[in-house]
């Protein structure tokens, strides 16, 4: 080992976590995850279905960590601490570049491509912290709350706007929707969410989840789908 060697290597005083990465479709390269951000509330139905009025409020943000990520090919475990956990099918947004004040058209300059996502939620622990007043993380950023298909690049999919969304469980359609009803569109997502962060290449944005969000069991299967972008099946275990 030579001295430029040994200056150049970084020693930590534990083994650094993996990066976690999200494969690209059809070939062997991954895009690393930087932060996943989750847009609430961004389908009118389903605001309506959890009490709130749609028409109120700006978009708001919550966080789930990017290890959080259960990849297509893996199950997804149930969670402990609930009895109450909900599948919500959404379009993800995966960011190649990012910033601050992101204007509204440039907004999608900034995107790397799209895939299907589930925002898996632990609706009783949720409903405790919002009854308390309290953050949501032990609701929605527990471990393996972000299963996710693989990125299908806007170099081949294209910016989707509308087309249907839905999520099945065991056959049955749960959930229903299609993208042009999304309150807050993709571009204004992105603009939005860069005054209040800076964004960054491997930033994910799960867009929203229309109406029939529901409760899943061990054993069962979950599909989940997006018009012109994928679909990937995920068994709860």
């Amino acid at each position: 080992m030579n001295d430029m060697t040994s200056i150049n290597q970084t020693t930590y005083v534990i083994e650094p976590a993996a990066i976690p990465t999200l494969a690209v479709a059809g070939t062997k390269a991954l895009f690393p995850v930087h932060r996943i951000y989750c847009v609430g509330r961004n389908f009118a139905d389903h605001a309506i279905e959890m009490g709130h009025d749609p028409n109120k409020e700006p978009p708001f943000f919550f966080q789930k960590n990017p290890d959080t990520i259960v990849p297509a090919g893996t199950d997804f475990p149930y969670p402990g601490e609930s009895n109450d956990v909900h599948h919500e099918v959404e379009l993800v947004v995966a960011l190649k570049e990012g910033g601050d004040n992101i204007p509204l058209d440039k907004a999608l300059d900034c995107v790397y491509g799209y895939a299907v996502g589930l925002d898996m939620t632990r609706r009783d622990l949720q409903a405790e912290a919002k009854k308390a007043g309290r953050p949501w993380e032990t609701g929605k950023a527990f471990e393996a709350s972000a299963p996710c298909g693989p990125l299908h690049p806007v170099s081949e999919i294209g910016h989707p706007t509308e087309g249907a969304i839905w999520a099945k469980v065991n056959g049955t359609v749960r959930q229903t929707g299609d993208l042009n009803q999304m309150i807050w569109k993709v571009p204004e997502m992105i603009s939005y969410l860069s005054r209040l962060f800076t964004l960054k290449s491997g930033d994910l944005i799960f867009a929203g989840t229309p109406a029939g969000v529901g409760a899943i069991v061990r054993g069962d299967e979950m599909v989940a789908h997006v018009d012109g972008v994928d679909e990937v099946t995920f068994k709860v275990v």
